[in-house]
């Protein structure tokens, strides 16, 4: 079968914006600065789909001028927990198995979102390049993870990667290893928007040329409208297609799971989101709300700054979003031809790197539950919400904590509590590179409960943690943990240099 087909690009008709504001407002003056710089692209399929996007950007922008002036802030009264068909237990579903739904597989696609880079873990290129068991990366697991589906079912489930212009270029020349693997993968753009200095509202980039700092992919939100503009939606509606699971690459827990796949079925539910029990470490996740009636997805940057510390209760707001979403590819269509895919706007203040004050609008995938019939949440075992957003991450899930099978990590049997270490590692194991210089290899940590390592420290082979474990090496010491070393309920402090023989 074909593996890498590229989703073809196309413009689809919208309505357009360039007469919809008055000469000499703001709206004028950004519709004039885009206008300008698509007549600078190149002629072609590039210039109408960077057209399409500077029009979604101009709809988005004149939103927010307007919220800004009339929409009054979120009323804090009217916010309550979700009701309790809002939100089921996943317990109480009818449990299956992958070869009890094949059928069900053939009508499914799994849509991963790829368009963030590794920078923030110091590796250069697409995040889902990083190397994180065994010597395989997220794309790795991701690709036996479909690959395995398709094996047992017989069904052909396609693997989408949304990308961003930060991740496209590198993701399409990696994508090329898999040629030779049992799964169809699909790739598409989200959009590129520009951002807008916060004092004249105007962007900051003058052409179309992608430099650092000029532009910005508009959060996972832009995946309906991107989804439907690149012609993979409809093509996947002619293939028998009926859901998308949509994840983040980097949760290593997000696998296509038969029993909701069978809930949404029986239901007929658009749109069902996986949340998760909210943890301390989970304050600032958004989670599903009742809003006046209506079940709403509440992200932390759209709560009053005197309500932030209640949103984070774990007592008031009991699961947060783990962004695990299942949605029925018709309604997408539906949604987005109508034009009413009002998603809550987030405004994000950021500062260039000479000091230039700028706003990014963005939306959230999550925030489209509003818009979706019998839209609702599955509350999910802790299991499914593994994501790699650090080194401390990356340290439980290289370790004997976890097991590898067909791309997807279980908990080691042995474990006796089936709870997840706390692990803070410190700024000496940030990048991924200097935490790997750190580790002779990854230490035993099944009977670990919590660990924080601070300063320069080193750690030999066959290291055993338990229990509580807290190892600090302040300024200008060392500290190496010696090969087979057992640490149980130990606070290590001081210099201690050893070398192995």
């Amino acid at each position: 079968m074909p593996q890498d087909r590229r989703a073809s690009f196309t413009r689809h008709n919208s309505q357009d914006m360039r007469s919809s504001s008055a000469p000499g407002g703001v709206e004028h003056a950004m519709r004039v600065e885009l206008d300008g710089m698509v007549k600078q692209a190149p002629s072609g399929p590039e210039q109408e789909m960077f057209a399409k996007e500077m029009d979604d950007f101009y709809r988005l922008f004149t939103r927010y001028l307007h919220e800004k002036k009339h929409i009054k802030p979120l009323n804090w009264e009217k916010v309550r927990g979700p009701k309790p068909e809002d939100v089921i237990t996943y317990s109480k579903l009818e449990q299956k198995d992958l070869s009890g739904v094949a059928p069900l597989l053939s009508k499914l696609a799994v849509l991963k979102l790829n368009g963030g880079l590794g920078t923030t873990m110091g590796c250069v290129g697409p995040k889902s390049a990083i190397e994180v068991r065994d010597g395989q990366t997220f794309l790795d697991l991701t690709v036996q993870q479909v690959e395995h589906l398709n094996h047992i079912s017989g069904a052909d489930v396609p693997l989408i990667l949304m990308n961003s212009f930060n991740t496209d270029s590198d993701t399409r020349k990696i994508v090329q290893k898999y040629n030779a693997h049992n799964v169809s993968i699909f790739t598409f753009n989200q959009s590129r928007y520009p951002r807008f200095k916060s004092d004249s509202n105007l962007p900051v980039a003058q052409s179309p040329e992608i430099k650092p700092g000029l532009w910005y992919p508009p959060g996972h939100g832009d995946l309906y409208e991107s989804f439907a503009n690149s012609g993979l939606l409809d093509q996947l509606i002619e293939d028998g297609k009926e859901w998308v699971f949509v994840s983040n690459v980097d949760n290593l827990g997000a696998t296509v799971d038969p029993t909701i796949l069978q809930h949404m079925a029986d239901t007929g539910a658009e749109f069902v989101m996986e949340v998760t029990d909210k943890t301390k470490a989970d304050i600032k996740g958004g989670t599903i709300v009742d809003y006046d009636g209506q079940v709403r997805l509440l992200e932390i940057a759209q709560v009053p700054k005197a309500h932030v510390d209640d949103f984070k209760r774990v007592k008031k707001f009991k699961i947060f979003n783990t962004n695990n979403i299942w949605i029925n590819i018709k309604a997408i269509k539906r949604i987005v031809q109508s034009q009413k895919l009002d998603l809550d706007l987030i405004v994000n203040h950021k500062t260039t790197n000479d000091g230039t004050p700028v706003i990014q609008l963005e939306t959230a995938v999550g925030a489209a539950i509003k818009h979706f019939s019998g839209a609702h949440g599955v509350n999910v075992p802790r299991s499914r919400f593994l994501p790699v957003k650090s080194t401390s991450d990356l340290f439980l899930v290289t370790s004997d904590l976890y097991l590898l099978e067909n791309g997807q990590l279980r908990m080691n049997p042995k474990r006796t509590f089936k709870t997840v270490p706390v692990v803070k590692l410190g700024d000496h194991f940030k990048k991924v590179n200097d935490y790997l210089s750190r580790f002779k290899n990854p230490p035993q940590i099944l009977e670990l409960d919590h660990l924080t390592v601070t300063g320069d420290v080193c750690f030999s082979s066959d290291v055993a943690l338990q229990g509580t474990v807290i190892i600090v090496a302040n300024h200008g010491a060392h500290i190496d943990i010696p090969r087979g070393a057992i640490l149980n309920d130990k606070v290590v402090s001081g210099d201690l240099r050893l070398l192995d023989h």
